[in-house]
């Protein structure tokens, strides 16, 4: 009980350290976490009914357990397993996530292939029963190929239908022609699919050919239907966030969110993140763009179809990692990570729908080694949920609360 008291003061002094005189103050709440020690990898979801459910990582030994738990009168109940095994890839950017449609449940993790060291497969398993018993897992990618496949992003879908999106490397062990005639390793592409409830396969589409190779996908599901945000990557190495939606059971080609000009040699592993409510939708991502480390937003008000020039969160300062969730009154709450040394700041903005900068906090503090992973975030009405994890001692997941 001391250490989560010490926690929750720590929290508290750093929500009310950031307020501007004048300013509503907001409490951040300390929610005892579920996760032993150990734990990392957290990821959050809400389903339709506004009940939020947390998913994360358990290693112990060469052993690594995926388990989630759901908030019940803001205490979390008691862990429940979904899958485990000892030939898992458990990498700190790319971590399994836990949707929910009533009583059908789909989750995903990595799991590795006997080919080489960076081949596994996505594995995703089904629960028809709330999480009591979980189906065999399948691979969702029909490529058969030894190569990486992950940073998965679903979303329920009706009559128990899951959509499935994620980075397929089936194109990497081979060479393809560029446009000026010379033959390049083949690039990463950006697939998707919708499962049923027995994990069968529906449909299956590639969205984009060439794509960023380890940065997250993001989806969200608009008035017009599912879209996915993602870094698209050019011939020249051109790395900027791009947007695809289903539209009457097409996929709209790939658009450039806005052209930060970004060009790197390497994956950054910073990922977009994407929120939406009927029509209005909202993105945030990083860039370095010209050297400079930013933080972007962009706003619409039609679904995604077009977007506000970017505001630029923060800059300077910021290693990104970014999470973006939409509230009832369609204002927008985004979490950031912004250096200080070896420390890392757990930022918290809110934004209205027009762009202008409601609040900002600074929420938790962490590391900036990859150990820490990323922050996220989910809301239930108006208040949002936050998890990160703690390697202050041990890794262990935090959660908290903060009323908007």
């Amino acid at each position: 009980m001391k250490s989560i008291n010490y926690t929750l003061a720590i929290l508290l002094l750093a929500i009310v350290s950031c307020q501007s005189p004048g300013e509503n103050i907001r409490i951040l709440e300390a929610i005892e976490s579920p996760a032993e020690i150990g734990s990392e990898e957290p990821n959050l979801f809400t389903d339709s009914n506004g009940d939020v459910y947390l998913s994360w990582i358990e290693k112990k030994d060469n052993q690594a357990k995926l388990l989630f738990s759901k908030l019940n009168e803001e205490e979390w109940t008691a862990s429940k397993l979904i899958g485990e095994g000892d030939n898992w890839f458990v990498n700190w950017a790319d971590f399994p996530a836990l949707v929910v449609n009533n009583d059908l449940m789909a989750a995903h993790w990595l799991q590795k292939r006997a080919e080489g060291t960076y081949d596994y497969d996505v594995r995703m398993v089904m629960s028809k029963d709330a999480g009591d018993n979980w189906g065999e897992s399948f691979i969702p990618h029909t490529d058969g190929v030894s190569a990486e496949h992950g940073f998965v992003s679903m979303l329920p879908m009706e009559d128990n239908k899951v959509f499935a999106t994620w980075l397929d490397g089936r194109f990497t062990k081979g060479e393809e022609m560029r446009s000026d005639g010379e033959m390049a390793r083949g690039a990463m592409s950006l697939r998707a699919g919708i499962f049923d409830e027995n994990g069968g396969l529906v449909e299956e589409w590639e969205l984009d050919h060439r794509v960023c190779d380890c940065c997250q996908t993001s989806a969200a599901m608009t008035e017009n239907g599912p879209v996915v945000v993602y870094r698209n990557r050019t011939e020249e190495e051109i790395r900027d966030m791009s947007i695809v939606r289903l539209v009457d059971g097409q996929w709209s080609a790939p658009e450039i969110i806005h052209a930060d000009d970004w060009e790197i040699a390497g994956c950054p592993v910073n990922g977009p993140s994407i929120a939406s409510t009927g029509k209005a939708t909202a993105v945030s991502w990083f860039t370095a763009s010209g050297g400079n480390p930013m933080v972007k937003l962009a706003l619409s008000n039609n679904a995604g179809v077009n977007f506000s020039d970017p505001i630029t969160i923060s800059e300077g300062t910021t290693n990104g990692r970014v999470g973006t969730v939409m509230l009832p009154d369609n204002t927008v709450a985004m979490s950031w990570m912004e250096t200080d040394e070896e420390m890392a700041l757990i930022m918290l903005a809110h934004y209205n729908i027009n762009g202008e900068l409601l609040n900002k906090w600074q929420v938790a503090a962490s590391t900036s080694s990859r150990s820490s992973g990323f922050p996220v975030i989910t809301n239930s009405g108006s208040t949002v949920y936050l998890a990160w994890t703690d390697t202050s001692e041990s890794n262990k997941i935090k959660t908290a609360k903060i009323k908007l």
